[in-house]
């Protein structure tokens, strides 16, 4: 049975007000402290000013916290009712750039995404705006296909970008920084001739921020899928 199968305890004022959403909201504001290795059920309790073992009323274990916390940020993702982006290329364009700006927010999100299957309601309902968007323009089976390669990639993407941005934090050294003290034994590495590839990516490429390499790197995946089903 899943956490959202077991139905809450009757709400009790004393000595401190609580229920599943108090919970979660005081789990995500630790989360975005300090990561995930900032939120247990003590804390949690802690900072709800309640005894740990009230918890155990709402909750079995910490994965389930982790689990009502993942589907409390889909609520973020899902589109507004008046924001839906027709058809099947935009809609996932538009799921991919807000579960980015997700992640941006709540850093621990790239910890959690690509496991198995979210089945909280507001993950459901992420999941079933970007599979109807397809609107049987090609089998189930392509579909999810199509669904599970964009996912792939914009998880990949967003975990790369948040492992640099706790890097940059971690040593003190922006992407340019740490560019500038690592070029000299790379000039030398490529001055070798053993890298004749990597020389001209690295001489002739153009640097993008993030967010750009993103978006263009989200249009060729989305091509791939695009040219298969079509």
């Amino acid at each position: 049975m899943t956490v959202w199968d077991r139905p809450e305890p009757q709400p009790r004022p004393a000595p401190v007000p609580l229920d599943r959403e108090r919970i979660v909201a005081a789990a995500v504001e630790l989360a975005d402290e300090g990561g995930l290795e900032a939120v247990s059920l003590r804390k949690v309790a802690a900072r709800l000013d309640a005894g740990p073992m009230r918890l155990y009323g709402y909750l079995a274990t910490k994965e389930e916290l982790f689990d009502l916390m993942l589907d409390a940020v889909y609520a973020e993702i899902l589109p507004a009712p008046d924001d839906r982006a027709t058809g099947w290329r935009e809609t996932l364009r538009a799921h991919a750039r807000r579960t980015r700006q997700a992640a941006l927010r709540h850093e621990w999100l790239a910890d959690l995404l690509g496991g198995r299957p979210s089945l909280g309601p507001n993950a459901l309902a992420a999941a079933e705006v970007t599979l109807a968007a397809f609107d049987r323009l090609a089998d189930v089976d392509t579909v999810a296909r199509a669904v599970a390669t964009v996912n792939a990639y914009v998880t990949g993407a967003i975990r790369r970008e948040i492992a640099n941005l706790r890097a940059e934090r971690a040593t003190g050294l922006s992407e340019h920084d740490w560019q500038r003290a690592h070029g000299p034994h790379l000039t030398r590495m490529l001055d070798t001739g053993r890298y004749p590839a990597l020389a001209r990516f690295v001489h002739e490429g153009t640097e993008t921020d993030a967010g750009t390499s993103f978006d263009l790197e989200l249009d060729w995946v989305l091509d791939a899928v695009a040219a298969r089903i079509a």
